[in-house]
């Protein structure tokens, strides 16, 4: 087990609503999150699986608990701190790509570093860097409406690396892509993972997806059922999320 913490969450409560007629989403969860780990969370529709990945990102913040990002406690940093956090430690890769219309893939990619006051030279060498390995380096100068559903997405996974951050949030990465996109696209999560030694939480509905991780936890009423880790073989480790799926119900959207 890796020893370098990244992400660690303790007793993580979330409720929404008004005192008195408050919904409790999120139940107690504990999680650690290592160098290197590429974990898939699951769980039938209402489990909690996106509320705990936009606390985890620091996006929404947690009723009770604690979330350590880095060895920092979320809930004891300035404003500004979390910011330099979310710059220089998280990179995000979201289900609809969120590039901007109105800028190249290039332009796109290099983004975060331009508002972190990045030399245009330097930006330009690490987008075309990453654009290099991505297999996108002659679509750099196109828009992403010249682009197909595959491209824009590595163009995305790019843009989330290019701080080269502790750990990547993917919610429902693929879910956007045809079968051939969506394969290549966790085919580069995994180099990333492997390669650059970068953390991966990935919140996915589907047994594929989830088979490319290295261990997929099940999220259901708001609890960690449990956890499911991957042997030698991906086929056999599908075919584990796939039992699991069907026992609980098999209504994981």
């Amino acid at each position: 087990m890796n020893e370098k913490k990244i992400v660690e969450i303790r007793n993580l409560i979330k409720d929404y609503g008004v005192r008195g007629f408050q919904t409790r989403v999120l139940k107690g969860i504990d999680l650690t999150i290592c160098v290197n780990d590429f974990i898939a969370i699951m769980g039938p529709s209402g489990s909690g699986k996106t509320t705990l990945l936009n606390i985890l990102s620091s996006i929404d913040k947690p009723t009770q608990g604690n979330v350590f990002m880095d060895g920092m406690d979320l809930s004891k940093i300035s404003n500004r701190e979390m910011s330099r956090l979310r710059k220089d430690k998280i990179g995000f890769i979201f289900q609809d790509y969120n590039l901007l219309d109105t800028l190249t893939l290039q332009d796109n990619i290099g983004l975060p570093l331009s508002l972190s006051g990045v030399a245009s030279k330097k930006c330009i060498e690490k987008t075309e860097e990453l654009a290099e390995v991505f297999g996108l380096k002659e679509h750099l100068k196109k828009y992403p409406y010249q682009l197909s559903g595959g491209q824009k997405q590595r163009g995305a996974v790019c843009r989330a690396l290019i701080t080269e951050p502790k750990i990547i949030f993917a919610d429902e990465p693929t879910g956007a892509l045809d079968s051939k996109a969506g394969k290549d696209l966790l085919e580069c999560l995994t180099m990333i993972n492997e390669k650059k030694n970068t953390a991966i939480l990935m919140v996915t509905h589907d047994a594929f997806c989830a088979s490319y991780a290295k261990d997929v936890y099940i999220l259901n009423d708001g609890v960690m059922k449990c956890r499911l880790s991957k042997g030698n073989s991906r086929k056999e480790f599908y075919d584990s999320i796939i039992d699991m799926q069907v026992s609980m119900g098999g209504d994981f959207v």
